[in-house]
């Protein structure tokens, strides 16, 4: 965090540049895509504004925002398949799972397939073997020296005698590294929640948030959107049309403008009415690491000088389905600013699901939620050993 001293005046901005977005929609917002993969493609080289906020009183500024709608609406969710309300968490990792237990459990059958004894190609052939499963370098190469003590111990000389002992060490270590691991959302109990959504275009950030948002509408809590990704017209179009279906409200500004000013009204707004979450979408741009960063300053040092708490989260959205890639993407992202967690979206539209343990095995972030499917209700708290159960179901040979 910067040890700039800055003042209460809202950042600048246009005139009604920042509006709130009733759960109304005007028959022109109501057409807008509404699915994270129909974004625009990254911009490049977006100015970023001034990082500096200019010192005013407090009691001369008046946020300009539009009163409160009622958001009572019935929920829209017609282009979103529905969960059934009997599936167990337990039956929706099995599910979401599929892909990436399927795809692990046909590299390790065709390696073992290839080996009729244990020894130093057979490693060295675990490694890769491994590292094309998305386990990550780190991890295969911990497994992996793991085991040769363990054949070592047990004579083992045949690859049969190991192969429970690999998938067996593979939850050791997993576990291992998420000893002192919070997977727990941190909400407060008094005051509102302030969650920031970083990640880069088309992970499926504004359909996290409206999913985070419709779950928290529905458990009886007053939640506001705010579209501080301003650097995209479609990103502040999809969250509106996703506070329409959730009977939330958004807090918006006009396309280009200043996202620490859209915080500002929402922050404001938020603790004036009495909001129990807040939920901050943000643009995504590592074309300019040094603007992303001075952006993300600004907007928590408008956060904070309301909570000084705050954000309870920063929440890093990445795309299970590109593998490493989302693995460098992490990396970079908890570089520019301080990410407390991970929500892991397309987790069963992909056979990378192993990426989940070169996250928590080499930068050390836990996975808060994990994306299970496309119905609004299946974006989930992540349960560690629900993830182990559903990735290693079926693999393990019964003696």
């Amino acid at each position: 965090m910067s040890d700039l001293e800055i003042g209460s005046e809202k950042p600048a901005q246009t005139p009604e540049q920042t509006q709130t977005a009733t759960p109304e929609a005007s028959e022109t917002e109501t057409k807008v895509a509404t699915e994270e993969s129909a974004e625009t493609p990254p911009e490049a080289d977006t100015p970023v504004a001034p990082a500096d906020l200019i010192d005013t009183p407090a009691d001369e500024i008046t946020p300009e925002v539009e009163p409160a709608a009622p958001t009572d609406l019935a929920t829209d969710t017609s282009s979103v398949s529905e969960q059934p309300v009997d599936e167990s968490l337990q039956e929706k990792y099995d599910k979401g799972l599929e892909k990436t237990r399927k795809s692990f459990g046909e590299r390790m059958n065709e390696f073992f397939a290839r080996f009729r004894r244990v020894d130093e190609d057979f490693f060295e052939e675990l490694e890769e073997t491994l590292i094309g499963a998305d386990v990550g370098f780190d991890m295969a190469m911990k497994l992996t020296d793991s085991l040769r003590q363990e054949v070592k111990l047990k004579n083992a000389k045949k690859p049969a005698q190991i192969q429970n002992i690999i998938i067996e060490k593979m939850v050791d270590i997993y576990e291992a590294e998420g000893v002192d691991e919070n997977n727990s959302l941190n909400l407060q109990a008094d005051g509102p929640t302030v969650f920031l959504f970083v990640g880069v275009n088309g992970t499926g950030k504004t359909t996290s948030i409206g999913k985070l948002a419709n779950q928290y509408k529905q458990e009886g809590k007053k939640v506001l959107l705010a579209a501080a990704d301003t650097f995209r017209a479609g990103a502040i179009d999809q969250l509106v049309v996703w506070g329409e279906r959730s009977g939330v409200e958004v807090v918006r500004g006009n396309a280009g403008g200043d996202p620490a000013a859209v915080v500002y009204d929402a922050v404001a707004k938020a603790k004036s009415e009495s909001y129990d979450i807040l939920l901050i979408d943000t643009a995504g741009r590592l074309q300019n690491k040094v603007n992303l960063m001075n952006e993300l300053e600004k907007i928590k040092r408008v956060i904070q000088r309301e909570f000084p708490s705050a954000p309870h989260e920063v929440l890093l959205v990445v795309d299970a389905t590109t593998g490493q890639n989302a693995m460098v993407q992490a990396r970079q992202f908890k570089e520019t600013t301080d990410v407390t967690g991970l929500v892991l979206t397309k987790l069963d539209g992909t056979a990378k699901g192993g990426i989940v343990l070169a996250i928590r095995n080499e930068l050390h972030l836990p996975v808060k939620l994990v994306g299970l499917g496309e119905g609004i209700n299946d974006l989930e708290p992540f349960d560690p050993n629900e993830f182990a159960v559903g990735l290693f179901k079926g693999l393990l040979k019964v003696e």
